[in-house]
């Protein structure tokens, strides 16, 4: 029998689940699935592919069919630190107007610590009071309900039935002072009715809630060696940061 070799396990917790898990980094099988993945343009391939490359590698007890968008795309990014490399490099091109008119133009390198890559959650409230009795506890969209969205929005659709679709999508529970109304228990119309009854405050409540959802996100500060300007750079989502 071939000699066994054993996996160092890593333990990261979860941003929006605030849940610990444990897990072994990617392996040669894993990789090839990923470089698959890499491939391909459908994008809903990609999403399944690195769901099962997680699934592969996560030792705890977790439904990762039911994670948060985010929550996947942080745990995606560890594993690949852990599997991979923690730094990554980059480059940049300056496009700071020189005093010529020209434009800069000079390669600027970056490395970036994928391990210091965090979600800020600290304006993320799940829990919208729309009055002294009656509230919405949101949920964060799951990778599937993003893919729902995505393909509505390639149809003919109005930004507003956009936007009821993405908030009905959202919704873990309607409350109030009695009783937890929960979607599946409702039709569609009835949802739509409701959010239709809302004031514009409160109609804008719930939109701040899509405004304020965490994001992997890092701010860099990057000096121009050629000319000496200094970006800010924002980099956001999973993709930013595997480019």
């Amino acid at each position: 029998m071939l000699p066994k070799i054993n996996s160092p396990t890593y333990e990261i917790e979860l941003p929006i689940l605030k849940q610990s898990v444990k897990f072994r980094p990617f392996l040669v099988k894993e990789q090839k699935i990923l470089l698959i993945a890499a491939d391909s343009d459908d994008e809903t391939f990609v999403i399944d592919n690195i769901k099962q490359i997680i699934k592969n590698c996560c030792i705890s007890d977790l439904d990762i069919d039911k994670l948060s968008s985010v929550d996947l795309e942080y745990f995606f990014l560890q594993l690949r630190a852990r599997s991979v490399e923690e730094i990554i490099e980059t480059k940049y091109r300056c496009e700071n107007k020189l005093p010529d008119g020209e434009i800069c133009k000079n390669s600027m390198e970056v490395k970036i610590d994928l391990l210091d890559i965090n979600v800020d959650t600290s304006n993320y409230n799940d829990t919208i009071k729309l009055t002294d009795s009656v509230g919405i506890k949101m949920q964060y969209p799951t990778i599937q309900m993003l893919e729902k969205l995505n393909k509505k929005s390639s149809e003919n659709e109005s930004v507003i039935e956009k936007t009821f679709d993405a908030i009905i999508q959202c919704i873990e529970y309607i409350y109030d002072n009695d009783n937890f109304y929960y979607p599946k228990e409702a039709t569609k119309q009835e949802l739509i009715d409701f959010l239709e009854s809302l004031s514009i405050d409160q109609f804008q409540k719930v939109e701040k809630f899509f405004g304020n959802i965490p994001k992997l996100r890092k701010d860099l500060e990057v000096t121009c060696s050629k000319c000496g300007f200094e970006h800010k750079i924002v980099l956001e989502g999973l993709q930013s940061f595997l480019d």
